[in-house]
């Protein structure tokens, strides 16, 4: 069995998609593959940062949340939400945590962004404890990520512009 030209269509050799567990990665290839008498088509997706390769049945693609990049609009709009200040909830660390940590594992840039809005502190006010520091820095990698993807710019400079709307908030 080979790839169809279907398959190869939307998910396309060098593309970059986000796999919302893990983030941005590059599309390597295609494989077939024989498990008993079933063959599987299979996208390979490299994430180079966390130095993995998942290879992902074409069947559970869109299940399992594989995704194109954002689009630009989309960026910006995600970027925007970092400007909008909200209300402190009085819930408890422990439920907001479960929520943060379901919000980045989505994959949404405007989820993400939440979570880097809400957690986000400036330097002068580091009263940040060890596991809030852990999810802001989680979300704060995931969304640089897709920025600078999209945008085509290295994480550094993408690290920068999300810091400069976060001090303008």
């Amino acid at each position: 069995m080979t790839i169809s030209a279907a398959t190869k269509k939307m998910f396309k050799e060098g593309d970059y998609v986000v796999y919302p567990a893990h983030g941005v990665g590059r599309i390597v290839g295609h494989e077939v593959q024989s498990i008993g008498d079933i063959e599987v088509q299979l996208v390979v997706v490299s994430f180079e940062k966390d130095r993995m390769i998942l290879r992902l049945p074409l069947s559970k693609a869109k299940t399992a949340g594989l995704r194109p990049l954002s689009t630009s609009e989309d960026m910006k709009q995600a970027l925007q939400m970092l400007s909008v200040r909200t209300k402190t909830r009085r819930v408890m660390w422990s439920r907001r945590a479960q929520e943060y940590e379901a919000k980045i594992n989505s994959g949404d840039p405007k989820s993400i962004a939440e979570v880097i809005r809400d957690l986000y502190r400036a330097t002068t006010q580091s009263d940040q404890s060890y596991s809030e520091r852990q999810i802001y820095q989680a979300a704060l990698e995931r969304f640089v990520r897709e920025l600078a993807a999209v945008e085509q710019i290295d994480e550094t400079s993408a690290t920068q512009k999300l810091e400069g709307f976060l001090k303008a908030a």
